[in-house]
């Protein structure tokens, strides 16, 4: 797998019309308000607040949307209502696929999931299907075009951070973390002037899967786009070498 494609395919998502942007809003609102009502309103005592916080400005969110985010968030803290809930499956050839979704109604998110996997030809399956094959990371990527550094001086600040693995992916920088220290790392990088591009917690595939066939292909590009456009899924990863497209 290119490491170009995983840069490539997040400016790409933040480039996309205002449709899509509002949807990365409300993303990162819903996780917003998850973060205050689990531990306050008070960025400098709530690690995932701040994490929060730093996702929406990665992503151009007005600091006055985050401010009001986090009011509303805590002024509703009782009725607050949203729950985690992770599907795995296959899409076409057996491609592995796993849904994150922040959702307050479990049956309609489990239905439109359900929907976007038949309709490109896969299927949902049990929770652990496929989830073995990923690892989760903290996953951090700096541009290059807006950091010029020395690789191996960048390494050694990156480690010093508390990073567990750094590569150098062409068009920028990956730095791997244990989910654990995910917020200590991105902070301490922030603190050495270091401008962070994106950085959130993922499911990094252990080994990519190309696809030939251009049906395959097609269908779960399908699968994919129903999922993206669901307003209650926050992420989704598989193992689809898409770095050609």
């Amino acid at each position: 797998m290119s490491g170009h494609s995983k840069f490539a395919n997040i400016k790409h998502k933040k480039e996309k019309n205002d449709a899509a942007k509002g949807k990365i809003f409300t993303v990162i609102g819903r996780e917003i308000a998850v973060a205050v009502k689990e531990g306050g309103a008070d960025p400098a005592n709530n690690s995932r607040l701040r994490d929060a916080i730093a996702k929406a400005k990665a992503n151009n969110m007005p600091n006055d949307t985050i401010d009001r985010g986090i009011k509303k968030a805590a002024g509703e803290a009782g009725t607050v209502n949203y729950e985690y809930v992770t599907y795995e499956g296959y899409g076409p050839s057996g491609i592995a696929i796993i849904v994150d979704a922040l959702t307050d109604n479990k049956n309609r998110t489990a239905a439109n999931v359900r929907n976007a996997f038949t309709k490109g030809g896969g299927n949902v399956g049990t929770q652990g299907c496929v989830s073995y094959m990923f690892d989760q990371k903290g996953q951090i990527l700096v541009d290059k075009e807006e950091y010029e550094v020395d690789p191996d001086e960048f390494m050694m600040v990156a480690l010093d951070a508390g990073a567990e693995d750094f590569s150098d992916e062409g068009d920028s920088y990956e730095i791997l973390t244990d989910p654990a220290n995910f917020s200590e790392v991105r902070e301490n990088l922030e603190k050495a002037g270091v401008p962070i591009a994106d950085a959130d917690i993922r499911m990094i595939p252990q080994n990519y899967v190309a696809l030939t066939d251009e049906a395959a292909i097609n269908q779960l590009q399908r699968t994919l786009d129903l999922l993206d456009e669901d307003d209650d899924v926050q992420a989704v990863y598989h193992n689809w070498d898409d770095s050609e497209e």
